[in-house]
C-alpha cells in the first residue's frame, strides 16, 4: 500500500496547529500530535515515523495488538485512548506509554496494581465530561479535584492532566467553551493542589483540534487527517470512539460529603 500521502497530511496538521497558536498568542508552545492508527493497517507505521510522528494512539486492544506486533510500533510513545475495562488492564499496561481515558477510579487502582507488577510508571489522564453528555465516560467537573486527589496518591501512576472529547458540533467554534472550560480546570486543580507536572491536556481530535490548541491543547488525537485515504476531508472519523467502545455499564465517581467514603454508581 502507498503510504506517500502521510507525509503532505503530516505537514497539513502541523501548519494547522502552528497558525492556531500564533492566532493564540502561544507561539512556540509544544503540542503533541498524535496519530490514531485504529483504522490503518500497521504498514502506515514506518510512515508516519518518517514524516516526523512519534506518538501514536489506539483505543481497543483487539485491534492495538497488531500495531504493536510490528517492527516500526518501538519507534513510537503508545497511548491508549479508548474505554478501557479493568480486565484488559493486563495487556494495556506492559504495552502503552499513557493512559488518556482514567474514567473511574476502580481503574485507575487496577492499572496502579498491574503497574506495580511490571515495575512500570504510566502517565495517566483524567478523562473529563465536561459537556455532561450521558452517552460519554468520564469525570463530571465537580468530581475531578476529589478524584485528582485519590490517584495522584497510587503508586506507579503519574497523574499528568485531562482529557476531554467535545460533543459533534456542526461548526468546529461550537466546541470552544468544552474546550475552555477543561483548560481553566486544569489550571484550577494544579494551583489548587500544587502538582506542576499535572500539565497536559488532551483534546481535539480531526474536525477541531485548531481551537483546541487555541484554547490550550497539549496533545491532539488526530486520525482521519492523518493516516485517511489521500483525499480524505470527511467521512469517517477515526479519531473518534463509538457507543460500542464502551462495553458494560458506564462508572462514575462521586464526591461524597466529608468523612463518607467514595461511591461508584453505575449511569
Amino acid at each position: 500500500m502507498d503510504f506517500e500521502y502521510i507525509a503532505d497530511h503530516v505537514r497539513r496538521v502541523r501548519e494547522n496547529v502552528n497558525d492556531a497558536l500564533v492566532r493564540s498568542g502561544r507561539e512556540g508552545a509544544a503540542v503533541n500530535v498524535i496519530a490514531v492508527t485504529k483504522s490503518a493497517p500497521p504498514e502506515v507505521l514506518p510512515a508516519l515515523f518518517q514524516a516526523g510522528i512519534t506518538n501514536a494512539a489506539e483505543n481497543r486492544w483487539q485491534v492495538a495488538r497488531e500495531k504493536l506486533a510490528h517492527p516500526g510500533a518501538k519507534q513510537f510513545t503508545w497511548h491508549f485512548i479508548g474505554s478501557l475495562q479493568t480486565n484488559k488492564v493486563k495487556y494495556i499496561v506492559p504495552r502503552f506509554d499513557w493512559i488518556h481515558s482514567v474514567d473511574r477510579l476502580e481503574l485507575a487502582e487496577a492499572l496502579s496494581r498491574e503497574a506495580a507488577k511490571t515495575g512500570r510508571t504510566l502517565k495517566v489522564l483524567l478523562q473529563v465530561n465536561i459537556a455532561r453528555e450521558p452517552q460519554k465516560q468520564g469525570f463530571h467537573e465537580e468530581d475531578v479535584r476529589r478524584a485528582a486527589e485519590l490517584v495522584a496518591q497510587l503508586p506507579h501512576l503519574e497523574l499528568r492532566g485531562l482529557m476531554t472529547m467535545a460533543p459533534k458540533v456542526a461548526h468546529s467554534e461550537e466546541a470552544r467553551p468544552v474546550f475552555r472550560a477543561l483548560d481553566e480546570l486544569l489550571r484550577q486543580v494544579r494551583e489548587e493542589m500544587q502538582l506542576p507536572a499535572f500539565d497536559q491536556l488532551s483534546m481535539g481530535m480531526s474536525d477541531d483540534y485548531p481551537v483546541a490548541v487555541e484554547e490550550g491543547a497539549t496533545m491532539i488525537r488526530v486520525g482521519r487527517q492523518l493516516v485517511g485515504s489521500a483525499d480524505a476531508t470527511q467521512g469517517d472519523k477515526t479519531d473518534e470512539r463509538t457507543d460500542d467502545d464502551c462495553a458494560g455499564p458506564v462508572l462514575r465517581l462521586l464526591v461524597c460529603p466529608a468523612g463518607d467514603s467514595a461511591r461508584r454508581l453505575c449511569t
